[in-house]
């Protein structure tokens, strides 16, 4: 490098898709089938720096490679796994295969493909495309050192009642009213980080990390709504977040924080008056204008006291 400078860099290949099916023998050829859709991204950092000030490309592990090792490694995988340890496969892959490279950091994106039901059925090889998406993201230096963060986008939950919103800061700007009676919804953006710091401390049991998944997400959704019969009052989007990611922790030992991220989709009263007709529609907690644009934005991160975030 040239005196006076310092050059920071990475390399990698994105938005590379894969789709595997896992197939269970059973009688008759009708087995069940088990089927993952994943976006990967990966970025490589690396001992490469002579593909930067001198041309020398010697250092460098090809985007291409990178593709074809996804693949490749799918393959592989002859028995079903989670997003989130085919991201590990990758990153062990990547970091002990090339002496070049010192850190891989996996990035996965699941779509929502769910088994379909049929009259009552769950179909042995019928999907339908969900609503949210699994995310998760790997980092693994040569030292074997491992952080694993998972996490849910679009989680999209709405209550119609049990909620309210009073004695926040009114200026001169201020318009909003206060009230105990509204609408509650959004679109729940949440990052967990594991405890685990090395592969070693990886839990071994097959489909672990799908299982969190699916159990942090029940979570969330039950502490939003409260019980199915009385539901739980949310004083603002605030309160309801933090206890949202309290309860994960309270729940799951294995997660060391949690971040949310809750935007406030907002559900405006519509009245309709007109000089003949000053009630054309006047509202009485039932119709609204729906609206995401502006919107307001909330989001907090939840940590135990040891954890370094």
């Amino acid at each position: 490098m040239e005196e006076g400078l310092k050059l920071q860099q990475r390399h990698g290949k994105a938005r590379v898709r894969v789709a595997r099916v896992w197939r269970e023998e059973g009688d008759g050829g009708g087995g069940t089938h088990h089927f993952a859709e994943w976006n990967v991204s990966i970025s490589l950092l690396s001992d490469c720096l002579p593909a930067y000030i001198a041309g020398d490309n010697s250092d460098i592990v090809a985007t291409d490679t990178m593709k074809n090792t996804v693949y490749a490694k799918a393959k592989e995988c002859s028995k079903r796994l989670s997003a989130e340890d085919f991201a590990i496969e990758l990153a062990r892959h990547f970091t002990s295969y090339y002496r070049q490279v010192t850190a891989a950091i996996i990035r996965i994106v699941e779509k929502p493909w769910e088994r379909v039901n049929v009259n009552g059925q769950l179909h042995t090889h019928g999907f339908k495309l969900g609503s949210e998406k699994h995310t998760t993201e790997v980092l693994l230096d040569k030292s074997g050192g491992l952080q694993v963060t998972s996490g849910v986008e679009g989680l999209a939950v709405l209550k119609t009642t049990k909620s309210g919103f009073e004695g926040f800061i009114r200026d001169k700007y201020t318009i909003l009213p206060e009230t105990q009676e509204r609408m509650l919804a959004t679109e729940v953006t949440a990052l967990w980080r594991y405890s685990f710091k090395s592969l070693s401390g990886v839990p071994t049991k097959n489909l672990y990390f799908t299982e969190m998944y699916m159990d942090v997400k029940k979570v969330l959704q039950h502490t939003f709504f409260g019980p199915p019969k009385e539901g739980v009052y949310s004083p603002s989007v605030q309160s309801t977040l933090y206890d949202m990611a309290k309860t994960v922790l309270g729940r799951f030992q294995d997660i060391e924080s949690i971040h949310l991220k809750m935007p406030n989709l907002h559900f405006l009263p519509v009245n309709l008056s007109s000089k003949d007709n000053p009630a054309i529609v006047k509202f009485a907690d039932d119709v609204y204008l729906p609206t995401d644009e502006p919107h307001g934005s909330i989001e907090a991160t939840l940590s135990r006291i040891h954890s370094k975030i």
